[in-house]
């Protein structure tokens, strides 16, 4: 849940540090800081809110180049010492680093390097990555000269850490630039004039450019004022593809709705609407999923289908297994990718691998993917984010068009999802000879009427509000649904646990409440 942001241009990088920090809040921190360079390592952080780390800041510091954190403790307790950046040197300090991961062999790292005379001022593992970059670079604790350039023993420090990083690095003895690093932890680059962004999220630099860069699984970058090289772990310079990102910054702002969580409830209309663009044709009855890589061949002889995802994209799984099962006759597995990598799958001809992911960069879903695809499987990712990781590794893509969603409880890309796999079941049902193109118009005909009828319910606030209101005393509640039925119940479970901390079970059927206090919705 860290931020990660850097700047390197020819303004002073505070303001810009502070202001990408602000547009990653929605993440959930407790501390932040930001580093600049200046004359040297300037670094400054907070326990609490920015506004907090706003006041730590002298109003005219200089440096055009920095790096900034929100951190949410996983080493170490909320504090100013665990707080980043972290930094490591002796009289000056000489580097400064902010990491978004999990480090998993900080312990063994931290043991060697304290025998080797370093300095621990902190309970984090990101530390460990400090001390063990300057100790490649400068050879000692004291150290004052660099026996190599930062990105060489950058390279030689990351062959020594196993766990995943997303990693933003200064040096006070390369002035100008701004290092970047990346393994199974989310990193993107945006190309302004005379300036480069870096962040852990395009929301953080989006009002200052669209044209952007995602960095790969061990790839490291060098930003300057004056651009952007990118490098392999080998240290061969590589050509990147510049991406454009269509939405506006505009689109991640509340709009005058009290919370994001709300204002992305009403934006299902458009987002469903969004996602249908293009690919029905009602007259035709026909369904348009350009970005499948499968032909019509490979549909029919496909025996199985095996859904990836977690949490939320877990449950549209769950309804997809229904809908390809009763639809286009194909058997259906699904797994929760935490669980799937560990059981030694089974696996036969026919198979594809469908990984549903919101965000593209889901940790346990990247790594069952690439789990089923060592097999040899091919695989279909549906993401919200284009470029993410899973788009690069996946064999086919299939975007929601739900926009960027800012609220952590999953409303519209859930809806879009949903949208998504009823067109694929429906698309494979046809190619298969399951449905006819009559029923296919019928489909198409009711699935574009759900945009207004979702709005219509929307328009009911005050019914909607009246419930809440009659409902609120409950302890428990429990929400009831079979078949397709049963995946909504799920989410609905989850969402009230999610935004309420009240006890929420779902359940397939139940005969009485098992307390008078329990609440049982018919979904």
């Amino acid at each position: 849940m860290c931020g990660i942001v850097g700047y390197a241009g020819r303004n002073a990088a505070a303001p810009v540090l502070i202001e990408s920090l602000k547009k990653l809040e929605y993440r959930g921190y407790d501390s932040a800081g930001i580093t600049v360079l200046g004359s040297g390592i300037e670094t400054y952080k907070a326990v609490g809110k920015i506004i907090n780390l706003e006041s730590e800041i002298p109003k005219k510091l200089g440096g055009t180049v920095g790096i900034g954190h929100t951190r949410w403790a996983t080493h170490g307790r909320p504090n100013t010492e665990n707080a980043h950046p972290h930094n490591s040197g002796v009289n000056p300090e000489k580097i400064s680093i902010v990491h978004n991961g999990i480090i998993e062999n900080y312990m063994a790292l931290k043991e060697r390097l304290i025998g080797e005379g370093y300095q621990f001022k902190s309970e984090t593992d990101t530390e460990v990555i400090a001390h063990l970059l300057h100790k490649h670079i400068y050879g000692k604790p004291d150290g004052k000269e660099a026996q190599c350039e930062l990105l060489v023993g950058l390279r030689e420090a990351l062959k020594e850490i196993e766990g995943s990083y997303a990693l933003g690095i200064i040096s006070a003895d390369e002035q100008g630039k701004l290092l970047l690093a990346r393994k199974d932890s989310p990193l993107v680059i945006g190309l302004g004039k005379g300036e480069n962004f870096a962040a852990s999220d395009v929301t953080a630099f989006l009002n200052h450019t669209r044209d952007v860069i995602f960095v790969d699984d061990f790839e490291t970058a060098v930003l300057s004022p004056s651009g952007v090289e990118i490098f392999d772990r080998e240290g061969n310079l590589k050509e990147k593809k510049i991406e454009k990102i269509e939405w506006d910054f505009e689109a991640a702002e509340k709009a005058g709705y009290e919370h994001f969580m709300l204002k992305e409830i009403h934006e299902q209309v458009t987002a469903i609407h969004d996602t249908l663009a293009g690919k029905v044709s009602e007259l035709e009855g026909a369904i348009y999923l350009n970005e499948l890589n499968l032909s019509e061949d490979e549909i029919r002889k496909l025996s199985r289908v095996q859904i990836l995802a977690c949490g939320t994209s877990w449950h549209a799984g769950l309804l997809g297994k229904y809908l390809f099962e009763q639809l286009a006759g194909i058997h259906c597995d699904i797994d929760i990718c935490s669980e799937y990598r560990y059981r030694n799958p089974v696996m036969n001809e026919g198979t594809l691998a469908i990984a549903i992911t919101q965000s593209g960069e889901t940790a346990d879903t990247l790594a069952a993917v690439r789990e089923i695809m060592s097999y040899n499987c091919p695989t279909l990712a549906i993401t919200n984010v284009v470029g993410s990781t899973i788009t690069r590794e996946a064999n086919s893509v299939l975007y929601t068009r739900a926009g960027p969603e800012i609220g952590v409880a999953a409303t519209k890309t859930f809806s879009t999802q949903i949208t998504l796999i009823y067109l694929l079941a429906v698309k494979f049902a046809l190619v298969r000879g399951k449905l006819s193109h009559d029923y296919v118009k019928s489909f198409i005909t009711e699935i574009r009427k759900v945009p207004g009828e979702i709005q219509q319910i929307l328009n009911q606030k005050e019914a909607i509000k009246e419930c809440a209101e009659n409902f609120a005393h409950a302890k428990s509640y429990f929400f009831l649904g079979r078949h397709l039925n049963y995946p909504i119940a799920l989410e609905g479970a989850l969402k009230l646990k999610e935004i309420s901390y009240v006890h929420a079970l779902s359940l397939i059927h139940i005969s009485e409440p098992t307390r008078q206090e329990a609440i049982s919705y018919a979904v």
